[in-house]
């Protein structure tokens, strides 16, 4: 397995690399499993950088994001994991009020996200 890197310019997120996972799953997994105080630390240190971070990874185009990007652009996965959780649910690790999400199987959500694949292929 690769070691995870970020770019340079981005080395101050390196504490949380443990959210650049590549699957929707282990996202989900992750955020779930995660401490309110978790969530958030994540969230106050990803979100001032959202911006910065999309720019970085809309150099390359579609399929073609580096190896050196993916642990920064699975980052940004994961904040839109965390995000609602933080804003909307309290800070809570689970969605109020619903069915235990462990119950639901996404179709896809095993498969890494966006890795060297247009979104039309297969089809």
């Amino acid at each position: 397995m690769t070691e995870l890197t970020l770019p340079p310019a981005f080395a101050d997120l390196a504490p949380f690399l443990d959210w650049a996972l590549p699957t929707a799953d282990e996202r989900q997994t992750k955020r779930r499993h995660a401490s309110r105080e978790g969530l958030k630390a994540f969230y106050d240190a990803l979100l001032p950088r959202l911006e910065a971070i999309l720019a970085e990874v809309d150099k390359y185009p579609l399929g073609g994001l580096p190896e050196s990007h993916h642990a920064i652009y699975d980052m940004a996965l994961a904040l839109a994991e965390v995000a609602p959780h933080v804003e909307l649910y309290g800070g809570s690790p689970g969605v109020p009020y619903a069915f235990e999400e462990g119950r639901f199987i996404a179709v896809h959500g095993a498969q890494p996200t966006w890795r060297g694949l247009h979104p039309m292929a297969g089809i």
